[in-house]
């Protein structure tokens, strides 16, 4: 993957991909719903693949759990001690009805969550697997989420929980919490760009063929998936191409050169299929970029604009302001990037 590569390169100049390993433990209780469980062990292998050395570790309380699906899985790990750095992602599964939930929590699975946690590592529940969370008095205190049907469920049960509707997953310190079944995979994606960036983070969703879907006030697309819809293969080789060359300074005639077109025929074909002449495309790819720089406080805003390809700083500032309305520094506040 040739785009993918000089996407790698620039962001690790940034510091701002992990390069030591890291385990993620999927808690497979009874019952687990596969897609719960599939999505986000989808993501993280796919970042895996993509160049980040992630490991993914299938434990449970036995070696033999059958999901509510029907399909079992053997030879899962033993609940093993839990690393700082390890991140913890408990599926959701099928409850069953009141009566049936009675001691239907294993002791062992509550105290290895609680020892997770007490031991410095992130936590994160796809589904009803918030329920374990809270049967763990993870979710006391704490804003979290569930399965539509079973907000007012989680709500009765863990009265100290500030249980949240209309929410695609929510983050309160280290417990994350998502709604119903595939948001799982946006949950997993969350946590992705929490450690590696959105520009990373974008290429894992590209390669699930997902759209990156986000919560609150965070911006609902990524450049790098956005304009891509379009089936004109020349536009699409350009726009990799000015992906691959994010900080470079590219020529019109350079890039239909590359997609051999004329530049009349290369600006007409860009602007129809995406909106956009190939300038401001390549603009928004900066900026795009420059918002994974600005997450590290010791880049002045001249270092960032330098780093995204802008020769002129006041440029980089003028193009921030009029694509979002403030100053990039005022951005850095607003969002806590700093």
């Amino acid at each position: 993957m040739p785009v993918f590569d000089s996407f790698l390169t620039t962001i690790q100049h940034a510091g701002v991909l992990k390069t030591r390993e890291q385990r993620v433990l999927f808690l497979v209780l009874p019952q687990v719903n596969l897609l719960d469980l599939a999505g986000p062990a989808q993501v993280f292998d796919a970042a895996a693949r993509l160049g980040m050395p992630y490991r993914l570790i299938f434990c449970a309380h036995r070696p033999e759990v059958c999901s509510a699906q029907g399909l079992s899985f053997a030879h899962l790990q033993p609940l093993e001690p839990i690393q700082p750095d390890d991140l913890v992602i408990v599926p959701g599964l099928k409850l069953g009805s009141e009566k049936s939930r009675r001691g239907f929590w294993d002791p062992s699975i509550i105290h290895w969550l609680r020892q997770a946690y007490d031991g410095g590592s992130p936590i994160a529940s796809v589904c009803t697997g918030a329920f374990a969370l809270g049967e763990a008095g993870l979710l006391d205190g704490r804003r979290c989420t569930t399965h539509w049907a079973s907000l007012a469920a989680l709500q009765e049960h863990y009265p100290r929980a500030r249980v949240l509707d209309s929410a695609l997953f929510v983050q309160d310190r280290r417990v994350t919490t998502s709604a119903g079944i595939a948001s799982g995979i946006d949950m997993a994606l969350s946590l992705l760009e929490q450690r590696h960036g959105p520009l990373f983070t974008a290429q894992v969703a590209r390669y699930l063929v997902v759209y990156v879907r986000r919560n609150g006030s965070q911006s609902q697309d990524s450049i790098y998936l956005q304009y891509r819809t379009h089936l004109d293969p020349a536009v699409h080789q350009a726009q990799d191409y000015l992906i691959n060359h994010i900080t470079g300074s590219i020529s019109l005639q350079t890039l239909a050169d590359t997609v051999h077109l004329s530049v009349r025929s290369l600006t007409r074909s860009f602007k129809e299929a995406t909106g956009l002449t190939p300038v401001q495309y390549h603009q928004r790819l900066q900026l795009e970029l420059a918002t994974t720089f600005l997450h590290d406080p010791g880049l002045s805003i001249e270092e960032v604009a330098h780093k995204c390809g802008f020769e002129d700083a006041r440029h980089f500032r003028r193009l921030w302001q009029r694509t979002f309305g403030v100053p990039p520094s005022v951005s850095r506040s607003i969002h806590n990037i700093s």
